[in-house]
């Protein structure tokens, strides 16, 4: 045999406690090849077999079919001879087959995205071999048509015709349970099993007008381009668009010899976690199913048992059941086969010390003989992301830097959704119970299909079982339901990794699709009715249930602390209102970095002022129209001010065009030329004479301020005079003046004077001062390249990165997503500019406007206030160029603590 050292680099071999690959290699072999050859190499009994590397992913679709078989043909022959020798048994014989199992794997998780294919190797000539080496016909017959099924599907494209029909093999087994008046899978004779193997293999002559492949090494190619074609499917492409993964990275090909859960009584297979990862909870969880395969335990076709006597009991007093009757018909696999229960226990425990992370485990007993098939960091739910990171700290497995790693930021999202507030539930109301697969709260309309997701506003995604290609319409859902399925089904999976609220296993539900009806014990739900579900309990609730903000966790606030350690960027807040305000300093918000004023005139109060100056014809009118507005901006400010306790606050002056603030409707354009006892023409003329061809490149910004002073006077004296007011009641306050929209230095050398004359009257009126700064908002293209000119008037400069990226680029926001999604599936663009900075353009006038401004003015001020602000790559980005700090939503502060100190935590390791 040739020696695994000796091994090409396209193909890497594990096995027999050797491998040519390491868990750091997962670019190289994806994150299943990667950890196969990890686990093999510390002694983790893993079935041999190889990984196809990414690469040749790559080059197959550059390639085609034939010229990539022949790229990797004489490896992948000496590499299943590899696997021969080990197993004792030969790929294609007919009396002693090797048998083997084909999967996807990319470098990062993906559950149920790409294909897998099992039991491949299989003819009408091996089963015979297999049956006489095995003495076990059922267990043949059952892998048989298990492969024709998976293949068929996989490689074949066999595929329900509608979505209102079920899969065709399906059917026809769901035909012959009713003819035999059987429940289970398991339930079938051998002569059942062999009758279905000849309905399979009919099915796909007449839907494909070809017999079913019976050479192995044909089925062997045909699936091994299978996986590498799911790559580019539509359920993994959306899947890496809605995580945000590269399309060129390909995925690698896993082929290993097949073990066996199904070959009897004393064969099993399941999925375990080594922490709870819905809670974060340090407790060993998972499900198994006796005489079954892998797929049987994923796709929720047989209800899981628990892998633990506690998970079991738990999910009995969940399912109402009594404990004899749970130890009798559901024991777990701690009560029924303790000693696979031991030595799972204690590869669940190697692996999570060697890998110091939560990891999800999938297991096969052959005949009394465990099997470790994967292992690999676990989904998790944003609350068990943290309590798992703070937990592995104090136990010292990981320390303080790897613990703020292990965050992703984004899923702190998660633990500030709101919950439903036990007041508002009535127990009659609880319609059923399922399984509190990914914990959450979610209100919503039924829809029995995927596609129909976004149908109504609010919807619950409700079906029999989820599958890959129900992934779009799961992420549009506010909910998944599901009648069949456990804890760790593909709904429960995909859901955690979603943050989205998920109950599966709801047995009592009786769904049916073509009626698209939902019965539970006799009273029928139609689509559009109203339901509730609980992720943490399991409840399913007949109509809308109130909820309340959640209790945020110890460990939480423990995160929160570390990431303030590490971070060198300040956190600030974009806020409108005091409350606003008030959230976001509970967050942790340093200041306000964007108070936008405008937002303060649209109430009914005070549109009617604002209309009343903008229709003015002089400056007198103007002004006594601004000095209505007046105390009402004073007392926003006052109101935000005392929110923030001596915090920063940046107010942006008026910034978008009048022609928003006046009436377009003939209607509401006669009660405002009543109001103000002025001819109706007369509004008609003024309205028109707003309009702009392009309000974005308009009349708004500083150049309202620069054609109407008045307008910044009125609001610089509000702001003045809200400081002074908090002041002489003994609270702080640290105002910053916001001129936006320039382009030239010019534009804010006028503003800043009348900014500053107008506080130095206020200050000369009430006989006292305030510090305050102005600054100005970098917004257009421009203005970055003549930062070194405006930093010698200006304090501060804030970038306006919505604005800064629709000049650079010359996308309106408004109608960008006409295009967007196209330039992102032809890779014209790599990312969504308006989500993500773009680095290469709007990013390098971010770098020179602080660069140059900072060289004119090296105390200067500058940070970023556009949506950017909360936003993982962006704060990244901002903290590479030196800004003090971002700004963003209230909701999204924690997210930017923690993405601000893991940058300062890489930068120090790089530059280290």
């Amino acid at each position: 045999m040739e020696t695994i050292s000796s091994i090409k680099t396209r193909v890497y071999r594990f096995g027999n406690k050797n491998a040519d690959g390491s868990s750091e290699m997962k670019n190289l072999l994806g994150g299943k090849g990667a950890n196969l050859a990890e686990m093999s190499a510390i002694g983790i009994p893993v079935p041999p077999g190889f990984t196809i590397t990414t690469e040749v992913c790559t080059a197959y679709n550059r390639l085609g079919q034939e010229d990539t078989i022949y790229l990797i043909k004489e490896e992948v022959e000496s590499a299943i001879d590899f696997i021969e020798n080990i197993m004792g048994c030969k790929f294609g014989d007919m009396e002693n087959p090797l048998l083997i199992s084909v999967r996807s794997g990319a470098r990062v998780s993906m559950p149920g995205m790409m294909d897998t294919v099992l039991n491949l190797g299989l003819n009408d000539q091996a089963i015979d071999g297999l049956i006489r080496k095995t003495a076990n016909e059922r267990f043949v017959w059952d892998s048989y048509r298990r492969f024709i099924q998976m293949y068929s599907g996989v490689v074949l494209g066999m595929k329900p015709l509608t979505k209102e029909d079920i899969d065709p093999f399906e059917e026809i087994m769901e035909h012959l349970k009713e003819k035999r008046e059987i429940t289970l899978d398991t339930d079938f004779t051998v002569q059942d099993l062999k009758d279905l193997v000849y309905d399979f293999k009919d099915v796909v002559r007449k839907r494909t007008g070809k017999e079913f492949p019976m050479d192995p090494w044909e089925q062997l190619w045909g699936a091994v381009m299978a996986v590498f074609d799911s790559w580019n499917g539509d359920r993994a492409k959306y899947y890496r668009k809605m995580n945000g993964y590269p399309s060129d990275w390909g995925t690698a090909v896993n082929v290993q010899a097949m073990v066996f859960g199904n070959m009897g009584e004393n064969s099993g297979t399941g999925v375990c976690f080594t922490r709870d990862a819905a809670t974060g909870e340090n407790v060993f969880n998972g499900e198994y199913l006796i005489n079954a395969q892998g797929e049987d335990v994923v796709a929720g076709v047989r209800t899981p048992q628990q892998i633990t006597t506690l998970g079991s009991k738990k999910w009995a007093e969940l399912a109402q059941i009594e404990e004899k009757d749970r130890s009798e018909n559901y024991p777990s696999l701690e009560e029924l086969m303790p000693k696979m229960f031991y030595e799972l226990n204690q590869y669940q425990d190697i692996l999570e010390r060697h890998y110091r992370d939560m990891q999800d485990m999938e297991f096969t007993i052959q005949d009394g003989k465990l099997w470790i098939l994967q292992t690999r960091n676990g989904k998790r739910t944003g609350a068990a992301m943290v309590k798992i990171a703070v937990d592995l700290l104090k136990e010292g497995l990981i320390n303080e830097k790897e613990a703020m790693l292990r965050i992703e930021p984004n899923k702190l999202d998660e633990l500030l959704h709101p919950v439903f507030d036990p007041a508002g539930l009535v127990k009659e109301d609880i319609i059923a119970q399922g399984l509190p697969a990914s914990p959450g709260a979610a209100t919503g309309q039924i829809v029995f299909f995927a596609d129909e997701a976004d149908k109504y506003k609010y919807t619950i995604l409700t079906r029999i079982e989820t599958s890959p290609e129900d992934l779009e319409g799961m992420n549009v859902a506010k909910g998944i339901l599901t009648a069949r399925g456990g804890m760790t089904s593909h709904a429960a999976v995909v859901a955690r990794g979603m943050g989205k609220c998920c109950v599966s296993g709801a047995g009592a539900l009786k769904i049916n699709y073509k009626e698209r009806t939902m019965t539970v014990e006799g009273k029928e739900y139609q689509e559009g009715d109203w339901i509730s579900i609980n992720g943490s309990t399991g409840n399913i609730i007949e109509g809308k249930v109130p909820t309340m903000e959640p209790e945020l966790s110890g460990e939480f606030a423990q995160i929160m602390s570390l990431s303030d350690k590490f971070r060198k960027m300040k956190v600030r807040t974009n806020a409108d209102t005091p409350k606003d305000a008030k959230v976001a300093r509970s967050f942790g918000a340093e200041g306000i970095g964007l108070t936008r004023t405008e937002h303060m005139f649209f109430e009914v109060d005070r549109i009617k002022a604002m209309r009343e100056m903008i229709l003015a014809d002089t400056v007198k009118g103007r002004k006594l129209a601004l000095k209505e507005l007046l105390p009402m901006q004073r007392s926003d400010f006052e109101g935000i001010f005392e929110a923030m306790q001596g915090l920063p606050v940046t107010v942006r002056l008026l910034d978008p065009p009048l022609h928003e603030f006046v009436p377009h409707q003939l209607a509401t354009q006669k009660e405002l030329a009543e109001d103000l006892h002025i001819s109706l023409s007369s509004v008609k003329t003024k309205v028109a004479e707003l309009q702009e061809f392009n309000p974005m490149l308009g009349h708004r910004g500083c150049r309202l301020g620069n054609t109407y002073p008045e307008i910044t006077e009125m609001q610089t004296r509000a702001i003045i005079e809200a400081a002074l007011n908090l002041k002489e009641k003994g609270i702080e306050v640290t105002p910053e003046i916001m001129v936006p929209l320039i382009g030239t230095v010019n534009e804010f050398v006028v503003q800043d004077e009348i900014i500053r004359k107008t506080a130095e009257q206020v200050f000369k009126e009430r006989n006292n001062k305030v510090e305050f700064l102005v600054g100005t908002m970098i917004e257009i293209p421009r203005a970055a390249l003549m930062a070194d000119k405006i930093a010698e008037r200006a304090d501060f400069f804030s970038f306006g990165t919505n604005d800064l990226t629709q000049m650079a680029f010359g996308y309106s926001r408004d109608d960008a997503g006409k295009f967007l999604s196209i330039y992102l599936e032809k890779g014209i663009l790599t990312s969504d500019p308006f989500e993500i900075i773009d680095r290469e353009g709007v990013g390098q006038l971010l770098a020179i406007g602080t660069e140059r401004g900072r060289k004119t003015k090296p105390s200067l001020k500058v940070g970023i206030c556009g949506e950017h602000g909360g936003e993982p790559n962006s704060v990244e980005f901002c903290n590479m160029i030196g800004m003090n700090y971002v700004s963003c939503s209230p909701f999204r502060v924690p997210i930017a603590r923690v993405a601000a100190a893991q940058a300062s935590i890489l930068d120090k390791e790089q530059n280290s």
